[in-house]
């Protein structure tokens, strides 16, 4: 005598499960516990093939007065067009993550040298500055960008993270 059952559904909803874990739920971008890993796998690659990885904090300027003015609902969908047109001013292989909020990080795994970070952040300036069109409102952001690169800013994903931050900021 033989027990079969069908497992698919529990599998599919394994896989989701562990989806959701590793990414942001309104953008479906990786989230930071993706990111850490993704980020410390690029170091020991970067480590040992002695070559740069840069790391761009980007959060969105004055983007509580949208949320306040216009409702979550269009700042959410705001957050969403921001994480696609990121996406669409990277490499398939760099990574583009949401922290929370209106804060994003930009992992840059390879680069010939510092100055390749720039037309990077220029790039995603440019898409950001467009203006946004929800149900007839034009809405303009811009974003504060902060860049670190390893080896110069740090040697480990702790030290890149928080100087990439702090860079934001200033």
């Amino acid at each position: 005598m033989a027990v079969f059952s069908d497992i698919t559904a529990r599998k599919v909803n394994e896989e989701r499960m562990h989806h959701l874990a590793l990414h942001d739920a309104l953008t479906d971008l990786p989230n930071r516990a993706l990111l850490t890993e993704r980020l410390e796998q690029a170091i020991v690659h970067a480590r040992r093939d002695r070559s740069r990885l840069g790391l761009m904090y980007f959060d969105l300027d004055n983007f509580k007065p949208i949320n306040d003015n216009f409702g979550h609902a269009v700042g959410d969908l705001l957050l969403k067009e921001v994480a696609r047109r990121v996406v669409g001013c990277v490499r398939e292989s760099d990574t583009v993550a949401r922290l929370g909020g209106d804060e994003f990080v930009v992992l840059l795994p390879r680069l010939e040298n510092d100055k390749d970070v720039l037309p990077v952040a220029e790039k995603i300036r440019d898409a950001l500055s467009e203006a946004f069109i929800f149900a007839g409102d034009s809405l303009e952001i811009s974003a504060s960008i902060g860049v670190a690169i390893y080896p110069e800013h740090g040697d480990d994903e702790k030290t890149l993270t928080h100087n990439a931050d702090a860079a934001m900021y200033q």
